[in-house]
């Protein structure tokens, strides 16, 4: 006999095909409509825990707040996940989904003594390998999901042991069956689902019910139904349960349970990278945040920052399937956080600076707010007035010279001077540059109308032609762009990757603008692809073997997509991505996945290449070459079977788009490396100016 635990639950989606007050009212109404239930049927359990919900009911609704508290006393109201909500589980960093639980930890032992052992994201578009460390940190060993879906992933069983690495901590996972909910009437064909891909000799399974959202969880049509139905299945019992209670039943078997390793992709490839703006913008705050507790703010001061950052994390948020109205006060309310966290940063370096002592010379100070050491090459813009503008040295804390390259400012009258200069920070750690004068000439920068730049570690980059190549150690690079028509909706739903044939690739003007300085040499090239414009960077430093593109993309295309083809100069078995907090590798197969901030490609020939690529959020790898997935543009909010036209849709990431890429091979490409040099650009040093203890020209 196999007993089918039915899980009455509500999935509240905060923010979706609504703003976020919206998700507030429902927040409150299925709360109540779940009290109402829960006191009325004294055999009933409602599963819901996400911290925000709870929290938005206890600053709006004390009462209903104290009957929830009271039902969770009871073991009647089972708190679930016990994350601040169930976030993207792709896309945040890795230390930020450590944040996530974290929120929610805090959140529910304060408020209710208890923090659940079970994980729960029923509805996430996918779940990165580092999550079954993370819930096993926070002290949770089980976990519920439903994406991806049978016909999107084949797994061993519908129970089983999952772990990310071999050697890795397991959680026992469930993936339901059918839906996590269930609108109207109930189906016999629904909780038969529940009962297919058991493990052999497994006598338990769940099928989850209840009306989410809009919805208020059960329904008194439901509960009727469940109770008239107890027996409608051949061979199989329906009891009132939750999700803990079917974990404690099967227990003694959990050791004899399939065991999976590695992530569990993909659904909903387009959710990777579509409404770009959101991604940016998160990424920046997790990292601002960061920065801010290295430089000392204390944790108080950023606890609601990262409740909010938390929150943001949402799947449909940040996997840009909202409508465009709820992302204004989205980005509004990130906006908020990245504020927050910057002005503690600034606050912390200048508390950091005020201990220094003073000096005659003007001073520039390199703080380096990241766990890593800082190893690479600065732009700054030093204040300077009067004859300081005409000529000065930078030396270090011990007086020795510090080499300097002059730049083109930000500004293009008069004001600061930029210049690039390379430093070495340790972690956490603090350098103190001294101008003097006269000291040498800047060095001058000759700008040539054609010619090919390389540095000293032999690498060249030959702008002409129909793409820049990229050559070292005799190995040439072609990086590409191509244009491909992508008729997917806003989640491309039902594909595994996009299509090959390209409609239009970029087209470059002739003459290109070539610099070359003793410390930096770059080429500049405008172009366009479809009917989008296209700004190109390409960059050499001096003792680095590796090249530096900075792309800007006026995007301005319908239902087409962006891609970056770097075509290998030898086959590739395996790729490694990053992912939250971590690498993976992963078979070159052509399927679209998630990425964080690198991309690395096993060539037959015995070394890496490597990408490293903080503003990229999706790729995919096929034998023969890299495509990094740089922009869509689907409608906004469309989901099929709907057709997609009509009078006011929007399309996604109209506009500016800047890109930052680091291309190496061998050594230069290692994944420690490439992971580095994204930190450094998500986390660079911070400069400031001091010139206490300077004699003004004044008087």
């Amino acid at each position: 006999m196999k007993t089918i635990h039915l899980i009455f639950n509500a999935h509240l989606d905060p923010i979706w095909l609504w703003p976020w007050q919206a998700g507030l009212d429902e927040s409150l109404a299925t709360c109540r409509s779940a009290c109402d239930r829960l006191d009325k049927h004294p055999d009933l359990f409602f599963s819901q825990g996400e911290a925000w919900v709870h929290a938005q009911i206890e600053r709006c609704d004390p009462g209903l707040f104290a009957r929830i508290k009271a039902h969770v006393a009871s073991g009647r109201w089972e708190i679930v996940n016990g994350w601040w909500t169930q976030p993207d589980c792709n896309q945040p960093s890795g230390f930020a989904l450590e944040r996530q639980i974290a929120c929610g930890k805090e959140y529910f032992t304060s408020r209710y003594g208890v923090f659940p052992k079970i994980g729960y994201n029923i509805d996430s578009f996918g779940h990165a390998a580092t999550l079954p460390g993370y819930m096993r940190a926070a002290g949770q060993d089980c976990y519920v999901m439903m994406r991806p879906q049978e016909h999107e992933m084949k797994l061993p069983a519908r129970v089983f042991r999952w772990r990310g690495f071999e050697g890795g901590p397991e959680v026992t996972t469930f993936r339901i069956a059918s839906a996590y909910a269930a609108w109207g009437t109930i189906s016999l064909d629904h909780l038969r689902a529940s009962l297919t891909e058991l493990p052999d000799g497994l006598d338990h399974t769940m099928a989850f019910v209840g009306v989410g959202d809009h919805g208020g969880g059960a329904t008194e049509e439901q509960i009727a139904w469940c109770r008239a139905n107890v027996d409608a299945i051949p061979g199989a019992k329906l009891v009132m349960s939750s999700p803990a209670r079917f974990f404690a039943a099967i227990a003694k078997q959990i050791p004899s349970l399939p065991l999976v390793t590695g992530e569990l992709q993909q659904h909903a490839i387009g959710c990777y990278t579509v409404h770009r703006p959101v991604k940016i913008a998160l990424r920046r705050a997790e990292h601002l945040l960061r920065q801010a507790e290295m430089a000392g703010a204390p944790a108080a001061d950023l606890a609601d920052a990262w409740q909010r950052v938390a929150f943001h994390h949402f799947h449909d948020t940040l996997g840009g399937t909202c409508i465009p109205s709820a992302y204004r006060q989205v980005e509004d309310q990130i906006g908020h956080i990245a504020t927050t966290a910057d002005e503690a940063l600034q606050y912390g370096v200048r508390a950091q600076m005020a201990k220094l002592p003073g000096d005659t010379a003007p001073r520039v100070i390199l703080v380096n707010a990241s766990d890593r050491p800082f190893s690479g090459y600065l732009e700054i813009e030093p204040w300077l007035e009067g004859d300081w503008r005409q000529g000065f040295g930078v030396i270090d804390e011990q007086g020795k010279p510090v080499a300097i390259q002059r730049m083109q400012s930000e500004c293009l009258a008069w004001g600061p001077l930029r210049i690039v200069l390379r430093a070495e920070i340790p972690a956490g750690g603090m350098r103190v540059l001294r101008l003097i004068k006269p000291g040498p000439a800047l060095p001058t920068v000759e700008a040539l109308p054609h010619a090919i730049i390389t540095n000293d570690r032999g690498c060249s980059i030959d702008p002409f032609g129909a793409n820049a190549r990229l050559t070292v150690g005799g190995v040439t690079l072609a990086p590409e762009f191509a244009l491909i028509d992508d008729r997917s909706d806003t989640w491309s739903h039902d594909h595994d990757r996009y299509g090959e044939h390209a409609v239009d690739t970029a087209r470059w003007e002739d003459q290109p603008f070539v610099e070359r300085g003793p410390l930096m040499s770059r080429v500049i090239r405008r172009g366009t692809i479809g009917a989008s414009a296209l700004e190109a960077e390409w960059m050499l430093y001096t003792g680095e073997e590796s090249f530096e593109l900075r792309l800007r993309v006026h995007w301005r295309e319908r239902q087409r997509l962006l891609k970056l083809v770097l075509p290998l100069p030898a086959a590739a078995s395996i790729w490694h991505a990053g992912i939250p907090g971590a690498t993976l590798a992963r078979p070159t197969d052509g399927r679209e996945l998630p990425v964080r901030d690198l991309v690395q490609a096993e060539l037959a020939t015995g070394g890496p290449l490597g990408i490293s690529c903080p503003d990229v959020y999706a790729a995919d790898v096929t034998p023969k070459r890299v495509r990094l997935t740089l922009l869509r543009a689907p409608i906004m909010a469309h989901h099929v079977p709907h057709h997609g036209i009509a009078a006011r849709s929007t399309v996604a990431d109209q506009g500016t788009h800047d890109f930052r890429f680091r291309f190496a091979l061998g050594a230069s490409a290692a994944l420690q490396a490439l992971d580095d040099r994204a930190l450094a650009w998500h986390r660079p040093p911070v400069n400031a100016d001091l010139t206490r203890g300077m004699i003004s020209r004044y008087g």
